[in-house]
């Protein structure tokens, strides 16, 4: 089993999901005691935030290009970004490792891609849905549109990833208050929705939309499992 790099902490109440769903992966494949090998670099999410806020991704790419390059001198073989937003500055990870990085986009691209998505709404914070590294890399290499919820909607969505589920906080009511942005994505045009945020799939379950949805935490681990258990020389 090949050993994953977890860099995580934005915010480590998603990072605690990809823990368990990165454990349970290889448990249910492998059966037994089995567990994942990996290792974790959590940050200060606060400091991670206060870039954001300023537009210092160039900072932000130093930081995590260095903890990044941190876990792959301590073993690990792969590298795994635990939230959607610090994708980025994935190309600034990148040059500072020498092993792969499981973008968050590829899975949920292939996902989409195999059940025929041709037009999908994106959930996540503001900097997700308006920043275009999303939308750039489904477009390339899925050929994938995204739509993305009006200022409103955004505002809200937004909000209640930075106030409440990145502090632990799930509140029925933001949850029937983002079933109503599916609904809204649905009639922009939208075949399907991406919960687009590592904390989302804590709020938002697929059965409580009415649209085909596409959860980026699930499916990202789902690649990074896959990519432990593979031979060396094998891609993800």
């Amino acid at each position: 089993m090949r050993m994953i790099g977890l860099l995580g902490g934005m915010s480590w109440e998603s990072t605690a999901e990809y823990y368990r769903l990165l454990n349970r992966g290889v448990a249910e494949r492998l059966g037994e005691l089995h567990s994942a090998r990996l290792l974790l670099h959590s940050v200060n999410f606060a400091e991670v935030a206060a870039m954001q806020r300023a537009g210092d991704w160039a900072a932000a790419g130093v930081l995590l290009g260095e903890a990044a390059s941190a876990l792959e001198r301590a073993g690990a073989e792969a590298i795994v970004l635990a939230t959607n937003t610090m994708h980025q500055v994935a190309p600034a990870i990148e040059g500072a490792i020498g092993v792969p990085f499981i973008h968050i986009v590829d899975p949920t691209g292939s996902a989409l891609a195999a059940n025929g998505v041709r037009r999908a709404g994106l959930l996540g914070t503001r900097y997700t849905m308006e920043l275009p590294f999303w939308r750039d890399r489904l477009a390339k290499n899925f050929g994938i549109e995204l739509v993305v919820p009006d200022e409103a909607d955004r505002e809200l969505v937004h909000r209640v990833i930075f106030d409440e589920l990145c502090r632990g906080r799930i509140d029925p009511a933001s949850r029937e208050a983002y079933v109503g942005v599916v609904d809204r994505l649905g009639s922009a045009g939208a075949d399907a929705v991406i919960f687009g945020c590592t904390e989302i799939g804590l709020l938002l379950r697929p059965e409580d939309v009415r649209l085909p949805a596409y959860d980026t935490t699930v499916l990202h681990a789902e690649a990074a499992v896959q990519f432990a258990l593979s031979s060396r020389g094998q891609s993800c």
